[in-house]
């Protein structure tokens, strides 16, 4: 998908304290040290930091959201309760979308498409997650206090919401690319690394072909969030189709946390691991000219617990939005 008007994009980014620790930590636009954020409980929190990372971005944007046309988000809980809640506040056209952890670059990607064709003149999307409500829907409770494989992924507390404009400053999405789904037979919940490599493979092999570019005329090829287990197997991935990622590549999972200090066994991951990580790191970077262009592949493993322990296999899909500066 080409968009010829290359609608702008700015982004702002809500984390929790853990993430605000990490070495992306003073790019964040607003740190919430209280993992109820004021609020509750978990699911209540996950809703409040989407409503702030979207008044945020209408605020560094100049505007009120009465001057936006649609709001598109997802979140990884039942019904996308956390974006359904928080958009209600804003009495916008709201279109609720389910990627998993791919769900930023699928907002995106809808948003910029709906400004490109002329739908709206301003489009936002909104993407969120929280570790407490995550593992409370996917995993244990956390009273359970269960062990953590070594190819676990830490759900990131965050949020990022982004607005598409007909007219503004770069960064610019120009193109975009929508998954498909790949299932390689994963049945282990605590390695979505391993389910998702295969996706964003997928993707960035397709976009590639397509496009004629190739990984060293990006600044960056961006997966979320592979983490450091899936990273390792997209790279294996992308050498057997020819294409050598080298340093250009950097998973969102792996960026958030450190590693030594923090224990996050195999990365970060969740919807909002890659929006926070995009809206505060990478968009910022092809705004100030440090970075020329940024392609965005968002993974995600759409699994359900149910199936899964019937007996079935976990399906993923990443979708891709190339910015440019």
């Amino acid at each position: 998908m080409v968009f010829r008007s290359a609608p702008s994009a700015i982004g702002f980014a809500v984390v929790g304290k853990k993430e605000g620790e990490g070495p992306l930590g003073s790019r964040f636009d607003v740190v919430c040290p209280d993992p109820l954020a004021g609020e509750d409980t978990w699911e209540q929190a996950e809703s409040r930091m989407q409503q702030l990372a979207l008044d945020g971005v209408f605020a560094k944007a100049g505007i009120n959201a009465g001057q936006v046309d649609c709001v598109f988000g997802g979140d990884l809980l039942n019904q996308c309760t956390a974006t359904s809640y928080a958009v209600r506040e804003t009495s916008l056209p709201f279109l609720g979308l389910y990627g998993a952890c791919s769900a930023c670059a699928e907002g995106q990607l809808l948003a910029a498409a709906a400004v490109d064709a002329g739908f709206a003149e301003r489009a936002a999307s909104v993407a969120s997650s929280h570790f407490c409500s995550a593992e409370r829907q996917f995993r244990f409770p956390l009273e359970y206090g269960g062990q953590r494989a070594p190819t676990a992924q830490w759900t990131a507390t965050a949020a990022g919401a982004f607005l598409f404009s007909a007219h503004g400053k770069p960064p610019y999405a120009v193109s975009a690319l929508p998954g498909r789904i790949v299932d390689m037979g994963v049945t282990d919940m605590a390695n979505m690394g391993a389910a998702m490599a295969p996706a964003a493979a997928d993707t960035l092999c397709r976009f590639f072909r397509a496009s004629g570019l190739k990984p060293a005329d990006c600044s960056a090829v961006v997966t979320g969030d592979l983490g450091f287990v899936g990273s390792e197997l997209l790279a294996e991935l992308m050498n057997e189709e020819g294409f050598d990622l080298a340093d250009r590549h950097f998973d969102c999972g792996a960026m958030l946390y450190d590693r030594e200090r923090q224990d996050v066994h195999a990365g970060g991951s969740g919807a909002g691991c890659s929006a926070a990580v995009t809206a505060a790191h990478f968009l910022p970077a092809l705004a100030r000219g440090e970075a020329r262009r940024v392609v965005f592949a968002a993974t995600g493993a759409l699994m359900s617990p149910l199936r899964v322990n019937q007996g079935d296999t976990i399906p993923a899909i990443a979708h891709l939005v190339c910015f440019e500066g």
